[in-house]
């Protein structure tokens, strides 16, 4: 392979290859017309089944099974890989062009929430759940919380991509940043062997914000990687992350937004419970 000499100045002339190619370039806002679709219920979601998008569906699910009616939702299909996110619309609710985006429209005035920490945030002090109240542990709830949306790009835009989406396997990239996960992995480990939960032994945003990323990761279903990473070796993560799946909120707001799978593990879109009821039916 021969070396790459960046230019004195980088110029977008050409994709670069890859999963999603198409779609990337160096500006922001919208390239085209789009009004975004809205249902009846006080949230709505614009968002896709990715891990990312998990993280909020899971939240909304957890409040609904908490009693709180207030976080009936609609959940709409954002289908990034043919640019939905880059619509007038979306872009309306967040300029940045990414799931998820959710406008809470039970305000007198609606308000936009972007970002997926931003967004669980706004949802735990909203409905006064899954965040501590007391200083010192909701600082640490926070801590997990904005370690999340920190380390996941490594493991997602890092690892993921060139283990999984990149045209062609490197070395370098890969070996770098399978250190960066699994030194992640060993982190979480060691976390939860103090604590049953991730940041104590109540279950929180911080646990809601990780689980997608890293507990399906543990379960062997991140870019077909648990033998690579060796993930069950990571023994304290493995126990987190079943006893997470196992809340009944969280399977139901896993497969929230979802193309993929099969067909008790998908739904589209989501504007009343009983379309996840009608799903998880499905399953033999």
């Amino acid at each position: 392979m021969s070396e790459y000499l960046p230019p004195k100045v980088w110029t977008f002339d050409s994709e670069n290859g890859g999963a999603w190619a198409s779609l990337n370039r160096p500006t922001a806002g919208a390239t085209h017309e789009a009004v975004l679709p809205e249902g009846k219920q006080p949230l709505q979601l614009y968002s896709m089944g990715t891990p990312n998008g998990q993280k909020v569906t899971i939240m909304l699910e957890e409040l609904l099974a908490a009693g709180e009616t207030g976080a009936e939702y609609d959940a709409h299909l954002i289908r990034i890989s043919e640019g939905d996110q880059f619509s007038s619309g979306f872009v309306g609710v967040n300029p940045n062009s990414k799931i998820p985006a959710l406008l809470d429209r039970s305000a007198e005035q609606p308000i936009r929430i972007f970002e997926s920490g931003a967004i669980l945030l706004y949802l735990a002090e909203k409905f006064e759940h899954f965040l501590p109240t007391e200083l010192s542990e909701r600082t640490e709830v926070l801590n997990w919380l904005f370690w999340l949306q920190g380390s996941a790009p490594y493991l997602g835009g890092g690892f993921g991509h060139f283990y999984a989406y990149a045209p062609e396997k490197m070395e370098y990239p890969i070996n770098r940043f399978t250190m960066e996960a699994k030194r992640q992995l060993d982190l979480l480990d060691q976390q939860l062997a103090t604590s049953q939960f991730i940041a104590s032994d109540h279950y929180s945003i911080a646990d809601i914000a990780i689980w997608p990323w890293y507990g399906n990761l543990a379960r062997g279903l991140q870019y077909d990687a648990g033998d690579f990473l060796d993930v069950k070796s990571y023994k304290n993560l493995q126990r987190w992350a079943e006893e997470v799946w196992q809340r009944p909120a969280v399977q139901r707001g896993n497969i929230v937004n979802k193309t993929w799978g099969e067909p008790w593990q998908m739904l589209p879109e989501r504007h009343h419970a009983s379309d996840i009821d009608n799903v998880l039916k499905l399953k033999p």
